[in-house]
């Protein structure tokens, strides 16, 4: 079964759908999403292709077809989507005119952090410039940027991040690839706006979860959903006191179309729930209630400590996308238990 025909998921969508966007401003527009396997680019496809005022058409790239085909083969023959062949750290191989580009390609969990931080480092600014470079040159109208918490760093007491805050990065630390890239990227995009007068709005997800991760996804609470949905205890790798801001996909992804039509270009706007500020500890509970199992603590290995953010606290304030007109409505503790519900009908 697809996602797209469990009952559960498609009303995530229709969630997001029933917001009042200005549908018609995309009429006779192509939109480019790269990442559009991962969990934020995929539902963000499925929103997109189920729009029944579209008059648009949708693109997705990557290196292969194969999992582009395998996850989106109820669209695969429609009309109005297509599917082109890029590698994002190759310059942009295409005479088409996206109006409106959606970047949300790049790694973004710490399996790849420790086993390959070159090619997280230069996959993200490489990306990201190409696509900026092509943009500008070809008249996109828009480019959204889909950056990460993690270009806050970390500071030596708890704060809540605004948009112009910075903590502290070590950039001697390979596990840093991440974060340095993601603030580098961001800083092409305003590089590009103030230079070249492109138009660019940045987004910060805080900790995004849902049901649609990829087999690679290690982040921690993929593990969780996949242990709980297997029946098996959940490990927690260490004592889990590091606390975050979570945020549903759909939610993500509604915050996503509010930056896209109605964000100041130039600017960055965090998405959070403030409802759901959590730490790893509390979301291995939630999770293991839901699952109906236990939380059970194992010493992490040298390899996995490596992959560790050293950020005890991230917590996102969310005041200058709620000024647009946004709202999250899926605290964790319902976001959570729906996610292994929809995970149950496809694994």
């Amino acid at each position: 079964m697809s996602l797209t025909e469990i009952g559960l998921y498609r009303q995530y969508m229709e969630r997001v759908l029933s917001d009042e966007f200005p549908w018609k401003r995309l009429e006779g527009k192509n939109i480019l999403v790269t990442g559009a396997t991962g969990m934020i680019g995929s539902f963000l496809v499925d929103v997109l292709m189920s729009n029944g005022q579209a008059g648009y058409q949708v693109w997705i790239c990557g290196r292969s077809e194969e999992g582009a085909r395998k996850r989106f083969a109820s669209y695969w023959e429609n009309p109005r989507f297509h599917f082109m062949v890029q590698d994002l750290t190759e310059p942009v191989n295409s005479d088409i005119l996206f109006q409106y580009i959606i970047h949300a390609a790049g790694f973004s969990f710490p399996a790849a952090f420790s086993s390959d931080p070159v090619g997280t480092l230069r996959g993200t600014i490489l990306g990201t410039d190409n696509l900026l470079r092509y943009g500008t040159a070809h008249g996109m109208e828009r480019m959204l940027y889909v950056s990460s918490a993690e270009v806050y760093g970390e500071s030596d007491s708890p704060t809540e991040w605004k948009e112009h805050d910075s903590g502290y990065v070590d950039v001697t630390a390979p596990r840093s690839c991440y974060p340095t890239s993601k603030r580098a990227a961001e800083n092409l995009c305003a590089c590009y706006h103030a230079q070249f007068g492109t138009d660019v709005v940045t987004v910060r997800p805080s900790h995004t979860y849902g049901p649609a991760f990829t087999k690679a996804d290690n982040r921690v609470y993929v593990q969780f959903i996949r242990n709980a949905v297997s029946g098996q205890d959940i490990v927690l790798k260490s004592a889990g006191t590091q606390s975050r801001s979570y945020c549903h996909v759909a939610d993500c992804v509604s915050a996503l179309l509010f930056a896209l039509f109605y964000g100041e270009s130039g600017q960055a706007y965090n998405i959070s729930d403030e409802n759901s500020f959590i730490s790893i500890r509390e979301l291995a509970e939630i999770t293991a209630r839901a699952g109906h199992v236990n939380v059970v603590y194992h010493e992490a290995d040298e390899s996995e400590k490596r992959a560790f953010s050293p950020n005890e606290s991230t917590r996102l304030d969310n005041t200058a996308i709620k000024k647009l007109g946004w709202k999250p409505m899926i605290p964790v503790t319902q976001g959570i238990p729906d996610t292994l519900e929809i995970v149950k009908n496809i694994l």
